[in-house]
């Protein structure tokens, strides 16, 4: 990417009910997820024509998100994370992709906000 504009579209609290997990009542009930994402781009051209064609259209992609969620359940957010990461790589613009899935409702028998896993993908 040497010399590229290193321009970045942000999509944050993508939300849907997807039923990963280890458990047998999280692939039961399911659950909420939450999804981050920042991609890595060039976005000089789309600037210059105003052309959404010339971008990531981001709500095309937030559908997309929601879909990942809801198709076949995963035991981790991992490899939640890492099938989310793969569909935002397919737009040959993007460089580079942060993927951050929350599991605000995790069966953890403490007190906590949220749990989150967080992964960094790019091309070759």
């Amino acid at each position: 990417m040497s010399g590229a504009a290193r321009d970045t579209i942000t999509l944050t609290g993508v939300r849907a009910r997807g039923h990963h997990g280890v458990l047998a009542d999280e692939r039961r009930d399911g659950q909420e997820f939450v999804v981050d994402v920042a991609l890595t781009l060039d976005l000089a051209r789309a600037a210059a024509s105003d052309d959404v064609a010339d971008t990531v259209h981001y709500g095309e992609l937030a559908e997309a998100i929601v879909a990942a969620i809801e198709r076949d359940p995963v035991d981790l957010i991992e490899t939640l994370a890492e099938r989310i990461a793969a569909l935002v790589l397919e737009h040959v613009a993007v460089h580079e992709v942060v993927v951050t899935v929350h599991k605000p409702h995790a069966p953890i028998p403490v007190p906590f906000d949220d749990v989150a896993v967080t992964i960094t993908r790019g091309r070759p």
